[in-house]
């Protein structure tokens, strides 16, 4: 084994260890790092244990990695901001049940209305006695 490829191997490990032991915060940095590690590896295979190879399959492979984990963080953002749109635009209604439990119903505004989740439209906030025949027991 030549001495590039002991450094190589070390380079890919130290790596390998950085995400398990440091962590990190978004996809993005994951991703980088993770990409990272493994472009340097191959790159390090391909090129025979050279350094010029492992350097150069860690920064496409870093750089790709980083650019897949970022998309999952701009993906994962959108949705959380869909959440909270669609809860401030809602409201919840108990339902008191025959047995005594309660069923939580969410109804979302719409225009003037309302809109149960079966896709039900109500012209004005339903009541727990309106819902109860649709979701209570």
């Amino acid at each position: 084994m030549t001495r590039y490829a002991v450094i190589t191997g070390l380079a890919v490990v130290i790596t390998m260890i950085g995400v398990f032991v440091i962590g990190c915060e978004t996809q993005g940095q994951s991703g980088a790092l993770i990409g990272t590690g493994i472009g340097a590896g191959v790159g390090a295979l391909a090129s025979g244990g050279r350094p010029e190879g492992t350097l150069i399959g860690g920064a496409v492979g870093g750089g790709a990695g980083y650019m897949v984990g970022n998309e999952a963080d701009k993906k994962q953002q959108k949705e959380e901001m869909r959440s909270m749109q669609q809860q401030q635009n809602s409201e919840l209604i108990n339902i008191r049940n025959s047995n005594g439990s309660i069923s939580t119903v969410r109804v979302t505004r719409s225009g003037v209305g309302y809109i149960g989740p079966r896709g039900e439209y109500y012209d004005h906030l339903p009541t727990e006695a309106e819902l109860k025949p649709v979701y209570g027991f």
